[in-house]
């Protein structure tokens, strides 16, 4: 089992820091929330948090351990801006698609159509990604990332972002949190209040003694936003 740890990290210096401090935890069966605002902030969240950008302050662990090449082959980033997300229009099952080949498995009609029936999708399968409610959007990019070989972890980025309720949107992060996979959750200060109240509702196995604590308080940043790439679903890293 997996345990991921923000220890103060961020980047650039106060007042106006892209990424201001931040901290949080994240384990099996509890998910990790950090809070940071504006348009870039949650991206760099993402990016640090993942192992695909080193903080200026602050570090990243996982199991107890600086090393982000560990961090990068066990956590995917799931819907992060410019980064990890798929194109408006692209329809659900297009993605399902590329993100088999992405996965190493066989795209083929018969297997995309599989995968949208056990995730009771099939009736969005020539929908656009844009037009689904953020709950299926968020449960398809989860599901098809936790395909990859070797991932035990997910960096959730900004789900509200795409309107529905948090209640909706969490009840994915805790079906997933509930089969040992590893959560964190970068969103907006807003969301991350109802979010941080639904960790409650997340049952946690009497023998687990891992579960971490609660994750710190993070500040919200009012600074820079330097450019990312444009969005792409084959940008992954």
């Amino acid at each position: 089992m997996t345990t991921l740890e923000i220890d103060h990290a961020g980047i650039g210096e106060e007042p106006g820091a892209a990424l201001p401090v931040v901290s949080a935890v994240a384990g099996p069966h509890r998910p990790g929330i950090v809070a940071v605002e504006t348009e870039q902030a949650p991206v760099l969240a993402s990016l640090v948090a993942g192992g695909r950008m080193k903080p200026e302050t602050g570090r990243v662990l996982v199991d107890g351990h600086d090393d982000p090449a560990a961090i990068r082959r066990a956590f995917a980033l799931v819907d992060t801006p410019g980064i990890a997300e798929p194109f408006p229009v692209m329809t659900l099952r297009r993605i399902v698609r590329e993100e088999l080949a992405f996965a190493g498995r066989r795209p083929s009609r018969e297997h995309v159509d599989t995968v949208l029936d056990e995730l009771g999708m099939t009736a969005y399968a020539d929908t656009h990604v844009q037009r689904v409610p953020t709950d299926v959007r968020v449960r398809l990019l989860v599901e098809l990332a936790l395909l990859r070989d070797g991932i035990t972890g997910l960096v959730i980025t900004s789900p509200e972002r795409h309107g529905g309720s948090v209640e909706g949107w969490f009840a994915v992060v805790r079906d997933v949190a509930m089969r040992g996979v590893t959560v964190l959750l970068v969103t907006s200060k807003a969301a991350a209040a109802t979010a941080e109240r639904l960790l409650a509702t997340i049952p946690v196995p009497a023998e687990d003694t891992s579960v971490p604590e609660g994750p710190d308080d993070a500040t919200s940043t009012t600074g820079g936003e330097p450019s990312l790439p444009s969005e792409s679903l084959e940008s992954r890293s």
